[in-house]
């Protein structure tokens, strides 16, 4: 025990120093942009980044929708966010990103109620999940962090061009810098020996392939108005820890109040990309603390264009894409 002491004191002081470094670094968006007659669309919203990113929109005077898988969680979160901002220009839209139905069905009601949409936030995803299969064929993890989404935004496209200029944001993660991507089978399940592994590494190929995604639109809209942004949130408490073991979840859980940004903090980057005047016109980009970040390894793979072309390719396919929704794009 005595020899372990000094050890126990230094990862201590070392934890401290990260809430410390954590609390200092965290930039918050103050830009005073308005968003009245502007929409908006934030995936998740119900709890978490996706929660606050929804609040500030709904502060500044915009109508959001809050796209959601649970219904009844929403409906909470829409009555909160309306009665603390005062804005009754909330409401709510259920989608499932593990069915690419759910996410069909959304964008046809969108498209029914909505004549524009300003900004698209692509927050909701899972951290954890094990090897299994959806409905469609794909891995839960892949199609509920980036086919799903990428579904979502591509239908949207033709909506998001009849309103510029506007943004799509999508929530990657720094997860994204360990990868063990096999780009000829996005859907492929990383074998690394220990279960608890393979998920970390099928999280972070679902955030690559989030970032190499995002790259590849934003050049292929490029002039059109609509600007595309990938963004790091910093390491959040939020609910995304939920799929995890459940022992695992309790110690997460203390560690991360102690250590982590709380949501509010987390969603600072998320909110300065969709709304910040600064940026006005910048697309393809990699933000983290409210600043363009690219660090390696990951910029290397996510920068690759070639990779990005070829990712977008397999994804068409995994996605059941048409060639009348390929042709609005």
């Amino acid at each position: 025990m005595v020899f372990c002491l000094p050890g126990f004191i230094l990862v201590i002081i070392l934890l401290l120093i990260l809430k410390i470094f954590q609390k200092f670094s965290t930039a918050w968006d103050h830009s005073q942009t308005c968003l009245v007659g502007k929409t908006a669309i934030v995936t998740g919203a119900n709890t978490g980044i996706g929660y606050h990113t929804a609040l500030d929109f709904a502060k500044r005077g915009a109508r959001v929708i809050l796209a959601c898988r649970n219904k009844e969680k929403a409906e909470k979160a829409k009555h909160k966010i309306i009665e603390q901002t005062g804005n009754s220009n909330v409401t709510i839209g259920v989608v499932d990103f593990a069915s690419l139905a759910s996410v069909r069905a959304f964008v046809r009601q969108i498209k029914e109620t909505e004549d524009r949409l300003d900004i698209l936030v692509n927050n909701a995803g899972a951290l954890s999940i094990p090897n299994c299969t959806t409905d469609d064929g794909l891995n839960l993890l892949m199609q509920t962090n980036y086919f799903g989404p990428t579904l979502l935004t591509l239908l949207l496209i033709d909506l998001l061009k009849k309103s510029t200029p506007s943004r799509i944001v999508n929530v990657s993660s720094i997860g994204g810098h360990l990868p063990k991507l096999d780009s000829n089978d996005l859907n492929a399940w990383p074998r690394m020996g220990i279960d608890l592994f393979s998920r970390g590494v099928n999280y972070g190929n679902s955030k690559l392939c989030t970032t190499l995604f995002t790259n590849e639109l934003a050049r292929r809209l490029s002039g059109s108005g609509v600007t595309v942004n990938s963004l790091h949130p910093g390491f959040v408490k939020t609910e995304i820890t939920r799929g995890i073991p459940y022992i695992l979840k309790v110690i997460s859980d203390v560690f991360l109040d102690l250590f982590f940004k709380s949501p509010e903090e987390g969603a600072q980057t998320s909110i300065y990309v969709a709304v910040s005047k600064d940026i006005e016109g910048v697309t393809g980009e990699y933000f983290e603390n409210c600043k363009i970040a690219w660090l390696p390894p990951m910029s290397q793979l996510a920068r690759d264009e070639k990779l990005a072309r070829k990712v977008w390719d397999k994804t068409e396919k995994y996605i059941n894409l048409t060639a009348e929704e390929k042709r609005l794009l």
